[in-house]
């Protein structure tokens, strides 16, 4: 089992930053990749960004690439999400996932809100 917290949402004015914190427990050591998504209102959850366990391989969506910035602290079993230049559509409350190649299952936490003002 992993568990998974966020923190770091808030609000922000268009153009503004915020760096959202993922924090991971139980068997870490068999996390493959962890990542986040966001879900705004209405709307069903995207991808946002992945960062691969082993190599700290990144991936982001077409619609954050450039402005946000996944990173991680192994010691501490955290992911990062860096958002800059945030825009209005970014608004959304962001999950964080690991996902576990030996069991073949996703772990989520419960989510923090980011409010993006115009």
């Amino acid at each position: 089992q992993v568990q998974l917290v966020e923190s770091g949402g808030g609000l922000v004015q268009a153009g503004g930053s915020l760096r959202l914190s993922c924090s991971a427990s139980g068997i870490t050591f068999a996390i493959t990749s962890m990542g986040w998504y966001r879900q705004g209102s209405g709307n069903k959850r995207e991808w946002v960004s992945t960062i691969i366990s082993t190599g700290g391989r990144t991936m982001y969506a077409d619609s954050v690439k450039g402005r946000f910035t996944i990173s991680r602290d192994i010691a501490k079993n955290a992911v990062y999400l860096q958002m800059n230049s945030l825009k209005p559509e970014d608004t959304a409350v962001y999950y964080c996932k690991a996902y576990l190649a030996m069991n073949n299952r996703d772990y989520w936490g419960n989510g923090t809100l980011v409010t993006v003002s115009s």
